[in-house]
């Protein structure tokens, strides 16, 4: 039988693993107790004031390569060390760009990949 972790030993695996591995683990966990990890959101007042306050306080970005550049070879590294892709489907991300490497990261996620992007030289958005 297996023994209960404390929710400090739990928080303690949790650091251990990549962004990649853990919104792997919320997939698995919403679909296994059908639940869903998104926070609830209060009713917001409508009108250009809301999408603008909207704009401001988003938490999830998309990172979109939008070009290979020169060394397609070491984006495409950079692209599987980002994702758990294959050789073949790293390839297959890179030259159909413009495509999204990873989505729905946190903010400080997004920028990481997208600096480790265009240090291999890469062009890419953040959106």
């Amino acid at each position: 039988m297996a023994t209960k972790l404390s929710q400090e030993e739990l928080l303690e695996q949790f650091e251990s693993l990549t962004l990649i591995e853990l919104s792997e683990f919320v997939k698995a966990f919403e679909e296994k107790f059908d639940v869903t990890a998104a926070a609830a959101v209060a009713a917001a007042p409508a009108g250009p004031a809301a999408a603008v306050e909207a704009a401001e306080e988003q938490d999830e970005f998309d990172v979109i390569l939008t070009g290979a550049g020169d060394k397609k070879i070491q984006v495409i590294k950079v692209v599987r060390e980002l994702t758990s892709l294959g050789l073949k489907e790293a390839k297959d991300l890179v030259d159909g760009a413009p495509k999204p490497v990873v989505e729905k990261v946190a903010k400080e996620a997004a920028e990481k990949a997208a600096e480790a992007l265009k240090g291999a030289g890469a062009s890419v958005e953040v959106k």
